[in-house]
């Protein structure tokens, strides 16, 4: 059972290497940041033997040599715990998600809701796929429950170019 303490508190998005963002995805994660700091679930499981610091946590999401970094702080600004994921098997998923996403903003403007509806339930399911990969990613490391994790598919997806 999580506790209030197994939440994040505040997150950053280090994006200076990148091009700015669409309008879109601008809003997209500004939306997400939102829902995030609303509703969360976090947990750092201690790792040989160590306690480990109480939430809630300040996240540092960023790309360093080419991988997905989590950078977690105490709320009070010490350091947690820092780990590094492979940005493959996040490729081909955000590809299709960033694909997938410029059809939903095309539909939007110009077809019938039937046709919205079924790319936007694509759309869902591409991005429940990332999300349940971010899990496993996280596997050992964190865990996160499955909104949680859509929620940050959310911005790794700002963080890799597509």
């Amino acid at each position: 059972m999580s506790q209030p303490t197994d939440r994040l508190c505040r997150i950053d998005i280090d994006d200076s290497a990148l091009p700015p963002a669409t309008p879109e995805i601008e809003q997209d994660r500004r939306v997400a940041v939102f829902d995030l700091l609303e509703d969360n679930s976090f947990v750092l499981p201690g790792r040989d033997g160590q306690e480990v610091p109480a939430g809630p946590y300040a996240l540092a999401l960023a790309v360093r040599e080419k991988r997905l970094v989590f950078d977690i702080a105490t709320e009070s600004g010490g350091k947690v715990a820092e780990f590094h994921l492979s940005l493959g098997p996040f490729r081909q998923t955000v590809k299709d998600y960033f694909q997938i996403c410029t059809s939903y903003f095309d539909a939007v403007k110009r077809l019938p809701p039937a046709q919205i509806e079924a790319i936007d339930m694509a759309r869902r399911g591409i991005h429940n796929e990332g999300a349940r990969t971010l899990q496993e990613r996280l596997e050992g490391k964190a865990e996160v429950d499955i909104d949680t994790a859509r929620r940050l598919f959310t911005l790794i997806c700002a963080l890799i170019p597509g």
